[in-house]
C-alpha cells in the first residue's frame, strides 16, 4: 500500500470502496499499490481517425474483445452497448465473452501480453488491482470524452463515483453499477394489509406481530446469505451511533462489537427471533430458494439486501409484487444520522489493459455503456442504477423508482459505506455464527464474543496488512 489512511465518511469517497459485486451481493476489497501513475499517454498511436464521434481513434473494421463477469447482472447489458457501437462504427465487431472466473482465465493473458480489450474485473475470482495496476490504462480520457449525446461523461456521474476506481494518482477502473442496501418488500402486499414501511427497529417488531396475525413471517433467510442480517445490523448501528460506530468496526478495535448501538440492534433482533417472527429453517435453505419464498410465495414481509435483488428474483416474483426498497432502520427514533441515510457501494469495475490489441475499442465500448440509451437499458432490464445520474427508462419499475428516491433524499452527506468484512475476508467465518443466531441457538453475548474473536485474531496477526480508516 502506498496510502494507508482513507476517508470513507461520504459515499464513494474512498479508493477502497469495494469494487467487485458478487452474485450474493457480497464484495471483495481491492488493496492496491500506487504504481503506474495517472495521465499516461498511450504508447501506440490511434489506428483510426480521431474525431468528436471517435475520440479514441477506433479503427474501422477492427474487432473488440470484452470479457465480462457473468454474475447477478449477467452480461446482456454489455451486449446491448456492443450492438449500439457496431451500428455507429463502420465494420467494427464486438465479442462479449461471459465468465465467472476472471482471474484464472485472464491472469495468464496479462502475463503473456494478450489481455482482452475490456474487462469487468468482478466477482469472487476478480484479479487483485495491486497485481495489474501498472498494466492498466488510465481512464481519465474516457470520462472526459463526450457521451453519445454530446455531454461530457464526467458531468453525468453521481458525486464521488470515480473514487472507487482511483488508486493513488491513477484512475484505472470505472465502477459501473450502484448497489443500494436496505429493506425490500412488496408495496402491493403492504397496501393490501394497510401496513406502513418501518423506519426503526421498534416499528419492525410491531410489524412482526401484524405479519404473524396475517399468517406470515417478518423475515426469512438462506444459509449462504445469513450475513445479510449482519449487514443490516451494522447499517442500523451506524445510523444510530454515527461515524464512531463505523470507525470502531472498520479499524478492528477491541470490543468494537460491544458498542452500545451494535448491542442495541443485536438485542432487539434476538427478541424478534425469539418471538418467532423469522421463518424457521433458514440455515438449511439455499439462499435463492429462501428469496423465492419471500418474493414469489410471499411467506415473509421484509428482506434485507442490495438493489441487485430485483434482477436476481425477476423470474421468481409474485404478480404485481411492486418491489420497493427503503433505507435500513435506525435503532431508535433519534439516531445520530438522518433516518433517510443509506448504505451505498459502487461495483462492477471495468478496466482496459494497456497491452490489449484494441485499447481504443475497449474505451469506446465503455463510452457507449456510459451513454443514455445503454444506461436506461440497464435500469430497465436489471432494475438497478448505474453511476450515471438521471438516465432512466420512460416507465421505471417501482424498484428503480425507490432507488432513485432513496439516493435523492439522502444526498451526498447521508450516504455511507463500510468495507472491513470484505477487506479482511471475514464473511465465510461469520456465516455459521449468523446462521446459528438466526436459528435461535445463540444468545447475543455469544454472538458478540464470536464475532469479536474473529476481529481480534485479524487485528493481532502481523502478517495481515491493516488499513486505517478515518
Amino acid at each position: 500500500m502506498t496510502e494507508s489512511t482513507h476517508s470513507r465518511r461520504v459515499f464513494l469517497r474512498s479508493a477502497l470502496v469495494t469494487a467487485g459485486s458478487l452474485p450474493l451481493g457480497l464484495t471483495l476489497a481491492s488493496c492496491a499499490t500506487g504504481g503506474g501513475g495517472g495521465g499516461e499517454e498511450q504508447t501506440t498511436a490511434p489506428a483510426g481517425e480521431v474525431s468528436e464521434d471517435n475520440p479514441f481513434g477506433l479503427e474501422a473494421g477492427s474487432s473488440i474483445e470484452a470479457v465480462i463477469f457473468d454474475g447477478g447482472y449477467q452480461t446482456d447489458y454489455v451486449d446491448f452497448a456492443a450492438g449500439v457501437l457496431e451500428e455507429t462504427h463502420d465494420g467494427v465487431t464486438v465479442e462479449v465473452a461471459p465468465t465467472t472466473n476472471i482471474a484464472p482465465e485472464l491472469q495468464p493473458r496479462f502475463v503473456g501480453g494478450t489481455p482482452p480489450d475490456l474487462i469487468d474485473n468482478s466477482g469472487a475470482q476478480q484479479i487483485g488491482f495491486n497485481t495489474i495496476l501498472p498494466q492498466l490504462e488510465d481512464l481519465t480520457d474516457v470520462i472526459d470524452a463526450p457521451n453519445l449525446e454530446g455531454t461530457t461523461i464526467r458531468d453525468t456521474l453521481y458525486e464521488g463515483a470515480l473514487a472507487p476506481g482511483t488508486f493513488g494518482d491513477k484512475f484505472a477502473a470505472i465502477n459501473y453499477v450502484l448497489s443500494i442496501y436496505g429493506l425490500w418488500f412488496s408495496q402491493s402486499l403492504f397496501d393490501e394489509h394497510g401496513w406502513t414501511p418501518p423506519t426503526t427497529w421498534e416499528e419492525i417488531r410491531e410489524l412482526g406481530g401484524a405479519a404473524q396475525e396475517a399468517g406470515k413471517f417478518l423475515f426469512l433467510w438462506g444459509t449462504e446469505a445469513a450475513t445479510y442480517y449482519q449487514t443490516l445490523a451494522i447499517e442500523s448501528a451506524i445510523k444510530e451511533g454515527g461515524d464512531e460506530v463505523r470507525l470502531t468496526l472498520e479499524n478492528l478495535e477491541p470490543n468494537c462489537w460491544s458498542h452500545d448501538a451494535v448491542q442495541g440492534v443485536f438485542e432487539i433482533m434476538k427478541e424478534i427471533i425469539d418471538l418467532g417472527y423469522f421463518k424457521p429453517g433458514g440455515s438449511g435453505t439455499q439462499f435463492t430458494a429462501a428469496q423465492t419464498q419471500w418474493s414469489l410465495d410471499q411467506e415473509a414481509l421484509l428482506y434485507p439486501t442490495g438493489s441487485w435483488i430485483a434482477n436476481e428474483q425477476k423470474d421468481s416474483m409474485a404478480e404485481n409484487f411492486q418491489l420497493t426498497g427503503i433505507p435500513s432502520p435506525s435503532l431508535t427514533g433519534s439516531p445520530a444520522m438522518a433516518p433517510h441515510a443509506i448504505h451505498l457501494t459502487a461495483g462492477e469495475p471495468f478496466i482496459v489493459p494497456s497491452d490489449a490489441a484494441n485499447v481504443a475499442g475497449g474505451k469506446e465500448l465503455l463510452r457507449v455503456m456510459l451513454s443514455a440509451d445503454a444506461v436506461a437499458n440497464f435500469a430497465r432490464e436489471k432494475q438497478a442504477l448505474t453511476v450515471v445520474e438521471g438516465a432512466l427508462p420512460e416507465d421505471p419499475s417501482t424498484a428503480v423508482q425507490s432507488q432513485v428516491e432513496m439516493i435523492d433524499r439522502a444526498g451526498p452527506e447521508d450516504r455511507f459505506t463500510f468495507n472491513f468484512v470484505s477487506t479482511y475476508g471475514m464473511n465465510q467465518e461469520q456465516l455459521p455464527i449468523w446462521n446459528s443466531f438466526l436459528d435461535g441457538n445463540k444468545p447475543v453475548d455469544q454472538l458478540t464474543a464470536e464475532l469479536q474473536a474473529i476481529t481480534d485474531r485479524i487485528r493481532e496477526d502481523d502478517a495481515i496488512e491493516k488499513i486505517e480508516v478515518v
